[in-house]
């Protein structure tokens, strides 16, 4: 077998992804669902939660909402952009987004959904941006 081969032949690591939200419920359901589709997943409750985890493990995917009800603290997306954190995001929210929460394909958000979303949906969106030309 040439090296080419062999390299081809090895099995390829699971994405991480780490879901924030501060609902259980919500919380679960999205951990589960992507644990059931072959994901490796971490959640986290709050954005000081969220924090801790990104300094701990490597991820390839962050799902969070723009904003949770427990966090009186510093936002954790403008935390991530301080310390130039590579990361793909998903914005999931309960409400529309504002007027300037978007997707912008150069930028950490790269796709925002709305709760609640199909579970499809979710999964959908999932497999879009980590099959997309983010830049690791």
């Amino acid at each position: 077998m040439n090296a080419r081969l062999a390299i081809a032949a090895l099995p390829r690591p699971r994405p991480h992804i780490l879901v924030v939200d501060d609902d259980l419920y919500t919380r679960e359901l999205s951990a589960g669902v992507l644990i059931r589709s072959g994901y490796a997943v971490d959640t986290a409750g709050d954005g000081r939660e969220a924090w801790w985890a990104l300094h701990r493990e490597r991820y390839d995917l962050l799902i969070s909402e723009p904003h949770t009800a427990r966090d009186p603290g510093p936002d954790l997306l403008q935390q991530m952009r301080e310390e130039a954190m590579r990361l793909p995001v998903i914005l999931a929210s309960r409400r529309p987004p504002a007027e300037g929460i978007h997707p912008h394909p150069g930028g950490q958000i790269q796709a925002v959904v709305t709760h609640p979303c199909s579970l499809n949906l979710l999964l959908q969106t999932v497999q879009t941006v980590l099959n997309g030309s983010w830049p690791r």
